[in-house]
């Protein structure tokens, strides 16, 4: 017979080898979908595969997507180690995206090197006002952040449609909505004449620079010693309604940057297409990666993989496009099941004569 027992060490390699087997296990119950939906699973698995690994294209498709990824997850994790929980980074991805589209219209003639500073600045004020939005209705009035943010998705998502439906429509886009074509100045280059662009350096940057401000200064420490409550904080003489208001600052900048170097450097302009749920993604990239920034860049990585390959299939196979976020559900749960044996272990109870 097994009992539950809490072990007298965290595990070592636990963390490890729960992705792992979670990762196993999504994959098998995904072959057993696409078994149930009458497609050959292995074939189905093999093009998901090749899809997502097969060529340096795919490879260039998986980073593409992996950088707007880690962007946002990064600005989730913020706001989720102290207890905040932003689910806005959708919106505020889109109102970035708006913030970097308006100094590339209003301001077309200027050099690259100050053009692009600009949309980066006005991209992380605008995420970063929209999340301050929910913040602020949280502390004064006790509004539910989880509620707030994620109803202002659909607000900044409507504002971007009437935008681009309306003031900054292209007048030569023949009825689509979409605004001119940014000119050569707000555009982030590729690098080495590939797809991948210097954006993926910028990911770099803000990785190591949010380690090193959680990891070595006084107010990382306050900001982690404050997800315990705001009792704790409190007690601890530690600003907590200042430090909400940064981490959400925070959270909805970071979004704000990512919708930026999307719009700049993949459209090279702004359009409905824009809103392919970047901001959901991420909440699971972040949990998946337990908060931290380098297992936040493996993490994009991989599920911006899982994107690709899942686009793969479904030309080749025909699946419905909802598989892929199905895929994503079944790691998640998966994960946070299994994190139960980091602290505790099954052990056979002895037999009582």
């Amino acid at each position: 017979m097994l009992k539950i027992r809490k072990r007298d060490e965290p595990w070592k390699w636990g963390a490890l080898v729960v992705f792992l087997g979670a990762l196993l296990f999504s994959l098998v119950l995904s072959a057993l979908l696409l078994k149930g939906q009458g497609k050959d699973a292995l074939y189905g698995l093999t093009v998901l595969w090749q899809g997502s690994f097969g060529n340096v294209w795919s490879l260039e498709d998986v980073l593409l997507k992996a950088i707007p990824l880690f962007l946002c997850s990064l600005g989730v994790a913020v706001a989720f180690r102290m207890q905040i929980w932003n689910i806005g980074a959708e919106g505020q991805f889109a109102l970035g995206a708006i913030g970097a589209t308006w100094m590339a219209l209003a301001f077309p003639g200027l050099p690259r090197f100050v053009l692009l500073p600009l949309m980066f600045v006005m991209a992380f004020i605008l995420g970063g006002v929209w999340a301050l939005i929910p913040a602020v209705l949280r502390l004064k009035l006790r509004v539910n952040e989880i509620i707030s943010t994620l109803m202002l998705n659909y607000i900044a998502i409507l504002l971007l449609d009437f935008l681009v439906f309306g003031v900054w429509k292209d007048p030569a886009s023949y009825g689509f909505p979409m605004t001119p074509e940014f000119t050569e100045g707000a555009i982030i280059p590729g690098i080495a004449g590939s797809r991948v662009h210097w954006g993926i350096v910028f990911c770099v940057v803000v990785g190591i620079g949010l380690w090193a401000f959680m990891r070595f200064t006084r107010l990382g420490f306050e900001l982690t010693a404050s997800g315990e409550g705001a009792r704790v904080a409190r007690y601890a003489k530690i600003r907590y309604g200042m430090l909400v208001l940064l981490v959400m600052g925070l959270s909805g900048g970071f979004a704000g940057w990512a919708g930026c170097v999307e719009t700049s450097a993949v459209l090279n302009r702004l359009q409905p297409s824009l809103m392919v749920g970047y901001g959901y993604t991420a909440i699971v990239v972040a949990w998946l990666a337990r908060l931290e920034p380098l297992n936040i860049a493996f993490a994009s990585f991989l599920l911006a993989a899982l994107r690709v390959g899942v686009e793969n299939m479904q030309l080749k196979l025909q699946i419905p496009a909802a598989f892929g976020t199905i895929m994503e559900g079944i790691i998640l749960l998966t994960v946070l099941a299994g994190q139960f044996f980091l602290t505790y272990k099954l052990v056979r109870k002895p037999r009582q004569e």
